[in-house]
């Protein structure tokens, strides 16, 4: 995802598993195990992706990564162990803990594209701006390919688990979180201007 140009920024914790670049709403924090250094994550809002045509309807907000502010490599989720790692992974004895289930990023994911934060992460939400959303992102039909269409997001009740929280062409402006600005053919990729509630 690129930002091209934002107003509204916020820190919220996102409580399921939400590919970068969809749209969000925002509800209640419920930060299970993941609260921060002394409840740190308790008081920022929660994000989630819409269910429900109403909740499509205030979707406003998209979703990524925050800035880093530790070294890759990123274990998701972290591996457990009885003990705490004390000397790494080469520690005597340890040399079959299975890491099957975790995904190593040895790159920050948010300079990739379309990677899935977590349920439990930190994410930024970002309300009124200009974003590039590739291929993946957004619903794909020939009218989303015209400048000044209108958008609206897609929910899970209407249109599948796996499409909640894309952007996708309407018709009409009723209910409308955005609209079109540019659309690159050559590689698939939407730049939307949100609207201003």
């Amino acid at each position: 995802m690129e930002i091209r140009k934002y107003t509204d920024i916020m820190g919220v914790v996102v409580i399921e598993d939400i590919p970068e670049g969809r749209m969000v709403l925002i509800t209640a924090n419920t930060p299970g195990e993941l609260t921060g250094s002394f409840g740190s994550r308790l008081d920022l809002p929660g994000v989630k992706l819409p269910d429900t045509a109403a909740e499509a309807a205030l979707a406003k907000y998209v979703v990524t990564w925050p800035v880093p502010y530790q070294t890759t490599p990123l274990y998701i989720p972290v591996p457990s162990v009885d003990y705490a790692f004390r000397q790494g992974f080469g520690t005597p004895g340890w040399d079959s803990l299975p890491l099957t289930s975790t995904t190593i990023h040895l790159t920050w994911p948010g300079q990739k594209e379309g990677i899935t934060i977590p349920s439990g992460y930190l994410g930024i939400a970002f309300d009124r701006g200009v974003f590039t959303v590739p291929s993946g992102a957004f619903v794909y039909e020939a009218n989303v390919e015209v400048v000044g269409s209108y958008l609206v997001v897609a929910n899970t009740n209407d249109d599948g688990a796996g499409e909640a929280g894309k952007l996708k062409y309407s018709a009409t402006a009723t209910n409308a979180i955005a609209i079109v600005e540019h659309y690159d053919s050559s590689n698939t990729r939407l730049t939307f201007r949100t609207l201003h509630f």
